[in-house]
């Protein structure tokens, strides 16, 4: 009686095992993605917007934020790094245009691609407002990442007049004070909030319904970009869906 009941429940833990795909024995997503570097921001209080010349509409009025301690990527994504979380995920490969693919700055993926794969290690997209706090080094009234010095933005940037036509490899130039690279230039890069208009009241931000349209935003401007795009309050609105050549995207999480 004992072996019938060990043969009927080693049978019906075999079918349970096949049943379930042999999920015991996949490697999990995360063993197949490559490692990606993040840095420690410390939080704080800072004043958001167009502090320079406060005449971009966009950008004001200037408003304070006051944000937790994050983590954001040192890098911007590469296509080695999105290649293999395509691969893992079984999706189609973003166009390169013949220029390369390895440690140059993924583009051709669209937000909700963005989303993806930052959430396949766990991470998101940084919001707007933590972007431009570490693209400013904290916070600092730096008009570029890594200083507000025009004829110095070529030792931190690949912009259009330092760049050719296509995103070059990720941290090809110096970081800002808080060891990122590429915040300014190189790819725009996706945000994780919708495209919202400031308030006119400065101790908050008023949402318009535009999630119907699907906006989102990109910061910091890319290598064909120059003058004003690269400020880092400057702000772009894109359709999610987009898939561009200058635009790709670096992740974050929140510190525990």
């Amino acid at each position: 009686m004992n072996s019938k009941i060990s043969c009927k429940f080693a049978s019906i833990l075999l079918i349970s095992i096949l049943a379930a795909g042999c999920a015991l024995f996949r490697p999990s997503l995360q063993s197949q993605l490559l490692h990606y570097d993040m840095v420690f921001v410390e939080g704080g209080e800072f004043m958001m917007g167009d502090f320079y010349e406060k005449e971009n509409e966009d950008a004001l009025p200037l408003h304070r934020i006051v944000l937790d301690n994050f983590y954001i990527g040192a890098f911007e994504v590469t296509y080695k790094q999105y290649d293999a979380f395509a691969k893992a995920t079984g999706r189609d490969k973003p166009r390169d245009d013949g220029r390369g693919r390895g440690n140059r700055a993924v583009v051709y993926v669209s937000w909700y691609d963005a989303v993806d794969f930052c959430s396949a290690y766990g991470y998101r997209l940084p919001t707007e407002p933590e972007w431009e706090y570490a693209a400013r080094a904290g916070g600092k009234d730096h008009l570029f990442s890594g200083t507000s010095e025009k004829d110095s933005l070529t030792y931190y940037a690949r912009y259009a007049r330092n760049s050719a036509p296509y995103t070059f490899e990720v941290g090809s130039k110096q970081p800002n004070d808080l060891g990122l690279f590429d915040m300014t230039g190189n790819v725009s890069e996706y945000v994780g909030d919708y495209y919202s208009f400031y308030r006119s009241d400065p101790d908050s931000i008023e949402y318009y319904p535009l999630d119907e349209r699907a906006m989102r935003i990109i910061r910091g401007g890319s290598f064909n970009r120059d003058g004003q795009v690269l400020r880092n309050y400057y702000r772009v609105g894109v359709l999610a869906g987009s898939g561009d050549y200058t635009i790709g995207f670096r992740c974050a999480k929140s510190a525990e």
